[in-house]
């Protein structure tokens, strides 16, 4: 196999790793009822976790044997495997707007990951580097707040998604500018550098495991698979010296990208928003069927309280009907809740 099959195959199961990833970890949020940021005693969110580890393992694997603008568009086929994946193993199917949504972020992100072309990129100062954790930790707070505001549980997911972005977004530059400066000599000298990219991914992490509870997979998953990678080129461009390629006409191709992209973020979002038929038919049914159960239990309570209406009082004459038998002084004794015979 040459390198870059190798390389392409290696991305492709990174893809499907991280869809994995994402999807057991919708299951551990639509289930659990702990904490949702961590929840450490499902052994299911730790396989979560590995699994993130075994995609960023082979995502790497995949630079190393390919060009970057290769390997990071076929990367964003994550959410395009995450849906078959999830109608197959767990039963989730997406509706057409879904589908829609999902190829509309995959092909803008792949496109415009695609027009980035990767220059001589220059390493970041000390200085550079904590101005940068500081802004993306400022960042990441003000969406965490926003989130905390946003009352619909589908547009907190996606902020929250949009903040784990972020954090994986800057863990990636930070990995790239830690891997240029990291020598063999002095294995140690970077330790701040792996501190703070350490922190960042730990935060995407939580982040995106809050992100799946309430909002299903396709809206968090897509939210998280376009903003990481558009914040790692946007600090390229600007901090590394990278640049689209193709001029002027690049640089318009990339911003219609990234609009496509945004639409295919929007459709997702308003797809978990709308209520679609089948949901309102199942909705309705229950609601007749509710509706049913309360009409018999408006009138088994209407049979009871007949039931419990007056009885009549000692002496009254009370039809009893036929008593079999031969039974001389018969007398009715009336009581509340029975009738007794008695000779």
């Amino acid at each position: 196999m040459s390198p870059l099959m190798l390389s392409v195959a290696l991305a492709l199961a990174s893809a499907v790793a991280y869809a994995a990833a994402a999807i057991v970890q919708e299951r551990v949020a639509a289930s659990a009822a702990g904490p949702r940021y961590a929840p450490l005693r499902s052994p299911a969110w730790w396989v979560s976790v590995l699994l993130n580890g075994i995609g960023a393992t082979l995502h790497v694997a995949a630079l190393a044997y390919g060009p970057l603008s290769l390997v990071q568009p076929l990367g964003a086929l994550t959410i395009v495997f995450a849906l078959p994946m999830a109608a197959l193993f767990v039963g989730r199917r997406a509706g057409r707007r879904a589908w829609r949504g999902a190829l509309m972020a995959t092909v803008g992100l792949a496109g415009l990951l695609s027009l980035t072309s990767g220059a001589e990129a220059r390493s970041l100062s000390d200085g550079e580097r904590w101005l940068l954790a500081g802004a993306t930790f400022a960042a990441v707070a003000v969406l965490f707040t926003a989130a905390r505001v946003v009352g619909r549980s589908v547009l907190r997911s996606v902020v929250l998604a949009a903040a784990a972005g972020v954090a994986f977004g800057m863990a990636s530059v930070l990995t790239k500018s830690v891997a240029e400066e990291w020598t063999s000599t002095a294995p140690l000298a970077e330790w701040t550098g792996l501190l703070v990219l350490s922190a960042f991914a730990v935060t995407g992490l939580l982040l995106s495991q809050a992100s799946y509870r309430g909002a299903g997979l396709a809206a968090p998953l897509a939210t998280v698979t376009v903003v990481n990678p558009v914040v790692a080129a946007a600090v390229g461009v600007t901090l590394f010296g990278e640049s689209f390629r193709y001029g002027a006409a690049g640089t318009v191709a990339a911003l219609i990208c990234g609009a496509v992209a945004a639409g295919g973020l929007v459709q997702l979002t308003l797809d978990r928003m709308t209520a679609s038929p089948e949901s309102l038919s199942v909705s309705s049914a229950s609601s007749s069927a509710s509706s049913a159960s309360s009409s018999a239990a408006s009138s088994d309570s209407t049979i009871a309280s007949d039931g419990d209406s007056p009885r009549p009082e000692v002496g009254q004459g009370v039809d009893v009907g036929s008593v079999p038998g031969t039974r001389p002084n018969l007398e009715v004794e009336v009581r509340s809740r029975a009738v007794a015979g008695r000779s």
